[in-house]
């Protein structure tokens, strides 16, 4: 099933911002801390969410609720590119504990919730995933 670009480079960022994740996170916890692997995949984290919110504008559904083509999940662009921005700002400011926070949670849900939900099975990628790849609905 061939992808729509807009899809492929959606997908593409969001998986990868999946992964990279949690190499950010852990760089900086405990107490051997590796401050240059937290930074360079926190840069490559931080890109790839970008890269994810702005394809996801050029994304529209007409299965959910909609208007012009924009469904709910669409709220988690602006979220998403507001909680990056304060996450700097904090940084920037010294509160280290705040700019924590926000990734933290950043990451459970822009990736791991909102990551979850595509995988239903009446979703595309859920479809793909769970149907076609691994044969299970």
């Amino acid at each position: 099933m061939p992808l729509a670009p807009e899809i492929a480079i959606h997908v593409t960022a969001a998986i990868g911002a999946v992964v990279t994740g949690p190499i950010a996170l852990w760089a900086r916890r405990g107490r051997l801390q590796r401050p240059k692997l937290h930074r360079a995949f926190g840069y490559a984290w931080v890109t790839l969410m970008i890269v994810t919110a702005i394809s996801a504008l050029f994304i529209q559904g007409g299965r959910l609720p909609n208007i012009a083509g924009f469904s709910p999940i669409h709220l988690l662009v602006p979220v998403t590119l507001v909680a990056l921005f304060a996450s700097f700002y904090l940084l920037a400011k010294g509160n280290i504990t705040g700019h924590r926070l926000v990734m933290q949670r950043l990451y459970i849900g822009a990736c791991v919730v909102a990551g979850s939900f595509t995988l239903l099975p009446n979703r595309f990628l859920g479809h793909l995933v769970l149907g076609q790849w691994l044969g299970i609905a």
